[in-house]
């Protein structure tokens, strides 16, 4: 899969942090996902129906980070045509895109609106089938709740794809200015639910806390070993009682 970095922001912005060269290589990138998808969808429509399997070279070469970036992109350009069904459209305002109108046209999808839309149908559909926790599986206003002690969902934009399950989004946040809703500090020290592994993440890595209603049978009775009291080991010359 090609492997360049997605570059989140702007090229202007790209300008103010010394970091342009990473943003060209992610706008080629880009472009040539955009030349991906609009030879998959030439190759695989009939005139009539679009094959459900058109959609697995594309993600195998560029992932559905990149690819999800050029189908929101150009959905957000093409706001006013109405060959695209509501829902995408709501989708792809959910997303975020930088500003950035010149670049943004130049990755934007040539293909027949209605068969795009049909593809982008396709992508939101092995998306869900990957079963990620969302926005949609948490509880509570994050930008008022306090981290310390709960079960958290990191974002999948934060993990790399190879990462990306519910096992590796799970995780028990212990410490770290960063849990607190209003502090100026970022770090959260939270533990991994599914292989004990340690980490420290910013605040904002994490989607919100997880609904407990969603916590999988498994990751429930490893927080319960988290949590459990841990009992003290007698001193040295004391008995051990039964």
């Amino acid at each position: 899969m090609n492997e360049t970095y997605p570059y989140p922001y702007s090229a202007a912005e790209a300008r103010k942090r010394n970091e342009l060269s990473l943003w060209r290589e992610s706008h080629r990138a880009n472009i040539a996902c955009r030349n991906a998808i609009e030879d998959a969808i030439r190759q695989n429509f009939d005139g009539m129906n679009l094959q459900t399997d058109c959609l697995k070279a594309v993600l195998d070469e560029y992932g559905y980070k990149r690819t999800e970036r050029v189908l929101a992109a150009t959905l957000q350009e093409l706001s006013w045509d109405g060959r695209f069904s509501p829902a995408n459209k709501q989708w792809a305002e959910r997303r975020y895109i930088p500003q950035d109108e010149r670049h943004n046209a130049a990755i934007t999808i040539r293909s027949h609106p209605a068969v795009l839309d049909g593809f982008v149908d396709l992508y939101r559909k092995a998306y869900q089938k990957l079963e990620l926790f969302g926005a949609e599986h948490c509880v509570g206003d994050r930008a008022e709740q306090d981290f310390t002690g709960k079960v958290l969902v990191l974002s999948p934009d934060t993990l790399k794809e190879s990462c990306w399950s519910q096992a590796d989004q799970l995780w028990y946040a212990r410490s770290g200015f960063g849990c607190e809703p209003h502090s100026s500090g970022r770090a959260v020290f939270a533990t991994c639910l599914s292989d004990g592994e340690t980490a420290r993440w910013n605040r904002e890595d994490f989607i919100g806390v997880l609904d407990e209603k969603h916590l999988p049978d498994w990751a429930q009775e490893k927080l319960m070993e988290l949590t459990a009291p841990r009992q003290e080991e007698p001193a040295a010359g004391e008995m051990k009682l039964e």
